[in-house]
């Protein structure tokens, strides 16, 4: 028998209020019969364009047999801009600020979403409702509840919803990932996922910042409440891109650059399931500004078979330095350990392995093409085929949530008390350890400014529900400004 070379193997197996209660009746059809776009041109929007969806508008155009017909923004002044360079070449695209208008457009055939993490959950699944295909930025959800409606939707409508991590594509990984998995390094230990990120101060406010006249801040807020801006960036202005760093809108920066390596540690571990215990320690150190998430944080998932450790730093590597600190080598990437060897990947493609003395010993790098995986799939409807289904999504999202979910039940605590609080686990103390020489180096007084100690959390994995907390329970959704709320039943 003739054995199917490695390569292709992975390639095949990794493979308003009364509008709105009109969105389930919007016209869905079915799987059967549908036909993708005029000529067979798969048509596409994209909502939200003033950073990932740029990158979405160039990969895409790229790729055969796919056409762009519409654009939404909230800020009307960046989707003037946008549709004057997609437009320059004669071709017809319709501009929206409102993404329910866009959703009417019976021309479309798969929408993307590159908006603020508290809008991808109601986009994804609205879009689910009026029968389009959908490919959703990362983070996919805002809270672990509405990401598991996101799983729902797709299932209900037969859409194809594909999440933006794009590691999952990479064949370097897929092809690494494969190889590990097989055992050759023996029993894996832990993964390590690393974001140092540098982050500087956002500056502090003294009151509600100006929203500009462009920008309909209402649709901007969406499910989140209508409150005015309290951040200012003389790059970002005061609503564009800081949302990242307040509850309201994102998840910091683990649920920002941290998403990628997350995603990464889970898929190498093989876990299809959140984890049944967790906890946090951080805080946001080294400067005084008006961002709430931290900006230092380590966060452990404690799998049965293996941990999942999750740290993030954004301060550089001393007080006076400019360079970012690294762990083997990866300052975002992440490191495996296992019996006979380890793995580090530092970058979105790459895997070097060593043996057990430190030698390198094979190395994988090749990349892939995340969004002609998203077109493949719209067009041949075997979602399996997908590399990042919402469900995967999903799960990797919600490590996130639950991470964050104990830091924010959690409490200052002393140095001493937390080495007491982490003795226990000793990869969590290893980790803390290092932390706390990390921000010595940046000249944080632990004792001035405590980290904070979060809730030790147990879930169980079947129902996404803890077991022995209400409060982080709460925390599990959110609620909802109508008319954007997520349904209870999709």
């Amino acid at each position: 028998m003739n054995k199917i070379p490695r390569r292709q193997f992975i390639r095949n197996s990794l493979l308003t209020a009364a509008a709105l209660k009109a969105w389930p009746l919007i016209a869905q059809t079915s799987v059967k019969s549908r036909v993708v776009g005029a000529n067979g041109d798969v048509r596409y929007a994209v909502v939200g364009l003033n950073g990932r969806g740029k990158n979405h508008i160039e990969a895409l155009t790229k790729l055969k047999g796919v056409r762009l017909v519409a654009l939404c923004d909230v800020d009307k002044a960046v989707l003037d801009k946008e549709l004057s360079g997609v437009t320059s070449s004669g071709e017809k695209v319709e501009g929206y600020t409102d993404v329910r208008k866009l959703l009417e457009n019976k021309d479309i055939d798969a929408v993307t979403f590159a908006t603020p993490h508290h809008w991808h959950a109601l986009g994804a699944i609205w879009a689910a409702q009026a029968g389009k295909d959908v490919y959703v930025e990362k983070l996919a959800s805002h809270n672990v509840w509405e990401g598991r409606k996101m799983v729902e939707a797709a299932r209900k409508y037969n859409r194809i919803m594909q999440v933006g991590t794009q590691c999952r594509s990479s064949v370097g990984l897929q092809e690494a990932i494969a190889w590990l998995r097989e055992g050759h390094l023996g029993k894996i230990i832990r993964a390590r996922g690393l974001c140092y990120k540098r982050r500087d101060s956002i500056g502090k406010t003294i009151g509600p910042q100006p929203i500009p006249e462009s920008i309909n801040y209402d649709l901007w807020c969406g499910p989140a409440p209508n409150d005015p801006p309290r951040r200012n960036s003389k790059k970002n202005g005061s609503v564009h891109y800081e949302w990242h760093w307040f509850w309201e809108y994102g998840n910091g920066d683990i649920g920002n650059q941290g998403i990628h390596q997350m995603d990464i540690a889970r898929w190498i571990l093989g876990e299809p399931e959140v984890s049944p215990r967790v906890i946090s320690v951080g805080g946001r150190l080294g400067y005084e500004d008006d961002a709430v998430t931290p900006n230092t944080q380590i966060v452990f998932h404690d799998y049965k078979n293996a941990p999942l450790i999750f740290e993030v730093r954004g301060l550089p590597s001393g007080r006076d330095a400019s360079a970012m600190d690294d762990y083997h080598g990866a300052s975002i990437g992440v490191v495996v350990d296992c019996e006979g060897g380890s793995m580090v990947i530092p970058s979105y493609t790459k895997a070097i392995v060593y043996d057990k003395a430190g030698k390198e010993i094979k190395t994988y790098e090749e990349g892939g093409n995340h969004f002609e995986n998203f077109i493949q799939v719209v067009r041949s409807r075997k979602a399996a085929d997908l590399h990042a289904d919402i469900l995967e999504g999903h799960i990797s999202a919600a490590l996130v949530h639950t991470g964050n979910i104990s830091h924010r039940l959690g409490k200052p605590m002393s140095p001493e008390e937390i080495r007491h609080a982490a003795k226990a686990d000793s990869d969590l103390a290893e980790s803390l350890g290092r932390m706390e020489e990390h921000l010595g180096a940046n000249k944080a007084d632990l004792h001035q400014t405590p980290l904070m100690l979060g809730e030790v959390l147990k879930m169980n994995p079947k129902t996404e529900r803890f077991t022995n907390s209400r409060a982080a329970n709460h925390l599990l959704t959110r609620e909802y400004r109508k008319p954007f709320v997520v349904p209870e039943k999709v």
